[in-house]
């Protein structure tokens, strides 16, 4: 059954799309029960092991992802799919809520069931893996789905489409390709809750389309999530962690860290070790590396290039930053930024160009971090026990990671998700069957017991009152 075909779909948003036909069967409870919701998943399941090869090209297609790095994304998705077959049953069963006295005899609980149908909006960065891993836990929750993936990574889109077609039929998940006037008329109809992950400005359209229907949202957006370096930082481990992160997609991951910020003592010494790492991971000519991923397109190659000349300009590379037009491809540059107000500490870089700057005092530094929108990550790498402390006490971003970078996201059980500008909701695991859940309250009581004083004319004066609450 998990290999049929159930028919051709177009990829094109039609004028008789129906939304009534995703939603009716959820209205209607053929999607609560526990084997509807493994049956989808067990789907995915089989759809990713038959097309792993066809996955894997089309991401290097569509980004230049050797292997290893798209297979990243087949991983992350099976850790998804594994801890929500596991825990599915205890996550669908109703909580239970004690009563207080006054109200007993009766029992209350909480029980979670599916919101209709969730348009999904994925982007193109990681464009297998940020479309299946929230329709997971939208299936799981008992939900149907519309999927927009990204018409920047054609190939991969291509693929999702084909591979949906065949698998689930047109009432649990349909997919629309097409750009952003696709996005919009989707973002017309009246979904049950939407997903969308990509930049902040796109992000305030969703959030005003959805806004007409009071629809409710989850934004997984971005920012300049920073990394600061203190004394105690094992300084070859972390060279390597950074440059890995700043360098994996080619820069283009929503976590990764979009700037460092350095303590003086400690510059000279790291610049060495990330250089040495750079040669180590790409060799002498790293546009020639097969490891090196390339840039989605035109646009955003001539976007960083013209930063990168900006910066070449005045002198500002330590390292890299040499271009191939013809691959979009871009060595991983480490670039001294001295003024805060320089061009690339703007807005989210999202490609291999690494500003670097020196500071003296964490906790101005720390001031000068919350003067800035909230980030979707904050990276510490050394320090004591209080200075993380600090960081944590006195910063707010989606997510805090430690002496590490990118790594918190493939832990499944982690919720994952942005604050403020960086996003809205969040989703993985337990956290993303609970925010494609609503949480209906339940309360039971008998017959038996009906107390008159309950009811006018009351019987129970203010001081009597007291004294039953205490």
């Amino acid at each position: 059954m998990l290999d049929k075909t159930f028919g051709i779909v177009s990829p094109l948003f039609p004028d008789n799309f129906l939304l009534k036909e995703l939603q009716e069967p959820v209205f209607k409870g053929q999607t609560r029960s526990e084997g509807w919701r493994r049956l989808q998943l067990d789907r995915i399941e089989v759809m990713l092991e038959v097309h792993e090869s066809e996955i894997l090209n089309a991401l290097e297609q569509d980004l230049g992802k050797p292997p290893t790095e798209a297979f990243f994304e087949l991983i992350a998705l099976r850790q998804e799919l594994k801890l929500a077959q596991t825990h599915l049953k205890s996550w669908m069963r109703p909580r239970r809520v004690k009563v207080p006295i006054s109200l007993s005899p009766g029992e209350a609980f909480i029980k979670l069931e599916p919101f209709g149908c969730v348009l999904i909006i994925s982007p193109w960065n990681y464009p297998l893996s940020l479309t299946i891993q929230p329709l997971i836990s939208v299936l799981a929750a008992g939900n149907t789905a519309v999927l927009k993936p990204s018409e920047h990574s054609s190939a991969t889109s291509e693929l999702i489409n084909k591979m949906f077609i065949k698998y689930f039929p047109k009432e649990v998940v349909q997919v629309f390709l097409g750009g952003s006037d696709v996005a919009s008329k989707l973002l017309e109809q009246p979904f049950d809750h939407i997903v969308f992950t990509g930049s902040s400005e796109v992000g305030k359209k969703v959030m005003q389309a959805a806004s007409k229907h009071l629809t409710p949202v989850t934004l997984e957006l971005g920012g300049k999530s920073p990394a600061i370096v203190l004394e105690g930082a094992d300084i070859a481990v972390t060279a390597k962690r950074l440059i890995w992160g700043k360098s994996l997609n080619a820069g283009q991951t929503c976590i990764a860290p979009d700037h460092l910020f350095l303590q003086e003592k400690l510059y000279t010494p790291l610049i060495e070790e990330m250089k040495r790492a750079l040669t180590n991971f790409y060799g002498a000519n790293p546009l020639k590396s097969p490891e090196l991923s390339k840039i989605i397109n035109n646009y955003h190659f001539k976007r960083l290039k013209s930063l990168l000349e900006q910066a070449q300009n005045k002198g500002q590379i330590l390292c890299g930053g040499d271009i191939d037009e013809s691959q979009r491809r871009i060595s991983p540059a480490l670039i001294n930024v001295e003024d805060r107000e320089d061009p690339l500490m703007e807005e989210e870089l999202f490609g291999p160009l690494f500003p670097i700057i020196r500071f003296a005092d964490l906790n101005k530094l720390l001031s000068e971090i919350r003067q800035q929108p909230k980030p979707l990550a904050l990276y510490m790498f050394g320090g004591t026990k209080a200075e993380q402390q600090k960081v944590l006490n006195t910063t707010s971003s989606g997510g805090v990671c430690f002496n590490d970078v990118i790594m918190q996201a493939g832990i499944p059980e982690l919720p994952f998700g942005g604050v403020g500008k960086s996003g809205i909701g969040r989703y993985h695991g337990l956290a993303g069957f609970e925010a494609f859940s609503h949480q209906k309250s339940i309360f039971k009581r008998p017959f038996w017991l009906d107390l008159k004083f309950r009811y006018p004319p009351y019987k129970l004066n203010l001081s009597m009152l007291r004294k039953l609450l205490n």
